[in-house]
């Protein structure tokens, strides 16, 4: 059998070459042209055939095409070039499946999807798995933690689902054992002393995990040329043997579907096995009280009870994660002291959403790709003294394929009684349609220094790409 590698671009060198080291007969169609000069020696030498779509009609018998949950081909475009194989489709997820079939059978294994609050919650439950050394792979890159401390294998690393494979690949590398600490040490010695995996994954899951986590449908953006939607590809979770999903996106979008083992999860639904009962927000703390019941965990058993904990978590969508993380340790049969100590423990993310002091100003951070205006909102209202803040909304355009109603923003702005600094593309955009003058500064960065300059605290809420803010 043939088996026809599309995508390039996200992971699919890694998905061909993989297969052709168990002996595959593989070829590779790079439909983004891409493909550069490493990666396709790297073909080469492991007899990876590249071909254009147009060549199908050389071939005969058997082709298994692999594809991208995303792609924008349909399997009739595919087929047209020579109707007479014999196809299978299969998506990067599930070849991703099968490439890591025995893996991990003696650790626990998450794997988090969402349109939003992917990366949070990733290191929410990080902390709470500190103790079983986990393996990640998130948006931040591929890190393995140790005895509490952080080793780097790459940085920068995409979430598609070739590169679950990749991670688990640097985590068993013993070619070159060496590995940078996050305080620029090194470590020498082999690193494949992990108990637990945690993977992000942006469209979807590969169904490694014991628990799979779908956090929201925040946005059902359309993909695929809009032949299909996030939540059509996010259905993927439901291949984990044990599944934790939003109640409301449940209801929404996957009420029909077959499965022994779904948890779901609540800001205010007490149908779901996880809801909240009150929670005091603040921009600092926040605490909450948590009811949960009929839990079905991954060994079998059902659990109840009740318990309140405080976390950093300043917005609803932010306690949202934090019940979500909640939900699968208790899949997962954590004990709730170390949930509460975890949870706990979590601080934020330098580059996503954190709290920082910096002289006598306390900083809250916002920063997202997928900041909309609904988290805009959520954000400010925590604010419990406007006037001890300064607040500054910004970002860039492009990141995502959620955007942000200018109109309702510079609406919401304009009625607020603090000071206002704007910044980035989406800053002066918003600031055209506002009604009341406000500060628009070019560079973030003085924004910091205003605040502090002035004593006042900061909001600062800027949608970018994390890797652009997170080294100030």
């Amino acid at each position: 059998m043939n088996n026809l590698v599309i995508d390039l671009t996200h992971g699919g060198v890694k998905i061909a070459i993989s297969l052709a080291k168990k002996g595959k007969n593989v070829l590779a169609y790079d439909i983004y042209k891409t493909l550069n000069s490493i990666d396709e020696e790297m073909l080469e030498i492991y007899d990876v055939q590249l071909i254009e779509l147009e060549d199908l009609s050389d071939f005969k018998g058997n082709m298994n095409v692999i594809y991208p949950i995303h792609m924008p081909l349909t399997f009739d475009e595919i087929e047209s070039h020579n109707s007479n194989l014999n196809y299978t489709f299969q998506t990067h997820h599930e070849i991703i499946k099968e490439l890591l079939s025995g893996w991990g059978n003696d650790m626990a294994k998450v794997e988090i999807t969402g349109v939003k609050g992917k990366t949070s919650s990733v290191f929410m439950l990080k902390e709470i798995l500190l103790d079983k050394n986990p393996l990640i792979l998130s948006s931040l890159g591929a890190l393995l933690y140790e005895n509490g401390k952080k080793y780097i294998l790459k940085r920068d690393i995409s979430i598609t689902p070739a590169n679950i494979k990749e991670t688990v690949d640097l985590a068993y590398k013993i070619a070159n054992p060496i590995c940078q600490i996050a305080d620029g040490s090194v470590k020498s010695e082999n690193l494949r002393k992990y108990n637990s995996a945690i993977f992000e994954s942006s469209l979807g899951v590969s169904g490694i995990g014991d628990v799979g986590v779908l956090l929201n449908i925040a946005e059902d953006y359309p993909i695929a040329k809009g032949r299909s939607s996030a939540s059509k590809a996010k259905k993927q979770v439901f291949r984990c043997d044990t599944v934790v999903c939003e109640k409301e996106a449940y209801d929404a979008y996957y009420s029909d579907v077959k499965h022994n083992k779904v948890n779901t999860f609540s800001l205010n639904d007490e149908t779901a096995n996880l809801y909240l009962n009150f929670a005091d927000y603040t921009l600092n703390e926040t605490e909450l009280d948590i009811t949960y019941h009929d839990i079905k965990t991954i060994n079998g058993n059902v659990l109840d009870g009740q318990f309140r904990l405080k976390t950093f978590a300043p917005g609803k969508h932010n306690v949202s994660n934090v019940l979500g993380v909640i939900l699968t340790a208790l899949s997962l049969e954590i004990d709730e002291d170390s949930i509460i100590e975890g949870i706990n423990r979590y601080k934020g993310i330098p580059g996503r959403t954190n709290k920082k002091l910096i002289e006598n100003s306390i900083i809250i951070e916002e920063i997202n790709p997928g900041i909309n205006t609904k988290a805009i909102k959520e954000s400010i209202e925590m604010i419990r003294d406007l006037d001890d803040y300064y607040i500054a909304v910004g970002g860039d355009y492009g990141i995502t394929c959620e955007e942000i109603d200018e109109q309702q923003v510079s609406e919401y702005l304009d009625g607020l009684s603090c000071k206002i600094i704007l910044t980035g593309d989406v800053g002066y955009s918003i600031s055209q349609k506002m009604a009341k003058k406000v500060n628009v500064i070019k560079d973030y960065n003085d924004i910091y220094d205003i605040a502090i300059d002035n004593n006042k605290n900061l909001l600062f809420i800027y949608r970018s790409d994390y890797r652009k803010l997170s080294q100030r």
